[in-house]
């Protein structure tokens, strides 16, 4: 059953076009304890049908900039291959002490994107106000 909702979660927030798989590794690993490669490759199973599916939508919806979708696609394809490979060769703690930088550093960009969307303004507004 957590398996199920597990996926359930990952494909919502994967919809949504914020990283599911972040979400899965964090549930595979922590959650049902299984190995952080482990749980990265399953990841990368999981991201194929839930990223064709997330490409449908948005074509449909012209969400899609053609010419920048190919080229990020081509260096990010380059990118994988570099980072399975380097993968492969790094030790469990090593990889999930990564993980958790990696996580840790989205967490603040996106504290200080709502700080700088809402707080921002709002301190302006109260200033002008007095």
């Amino acid at each position: 059953m957590t398996e199920v909702l597990s996926g359930i979660l990952a494909g919502i927030v994967s919809g949504t076009g914020m990283g599911g798989g972040t979400i899965l590794i964090f549930l595979l690993s922590f959650l049902l304890g299984i190995e952080q490669h482990i749980a990265q490759a399953t990841n990368l199973i999981f991201f194929i049908p839930t990223a064709i599916v997330a490409i449908i939508v948005n074509l449909k919806n012209k969400n899609i900039d053609i010419k920048l979708a190919i080229l990020i696609s081509i260096f990010g394809i380059l990118g994988a291959i570099i980072g399975a490979n380097i993968s492969i060769h790094i030790d469990v703690g090593i990889l999930r002490k990564c993980f958790g930088i990696f996580l840790a550093i989205i967490a603040i960009n996106e504290i200080y994107t709502i700080y700088k969307m809402y707080m921002k303004p709002y301190k302006k507004n109260k200033k002008k106000q007095k």
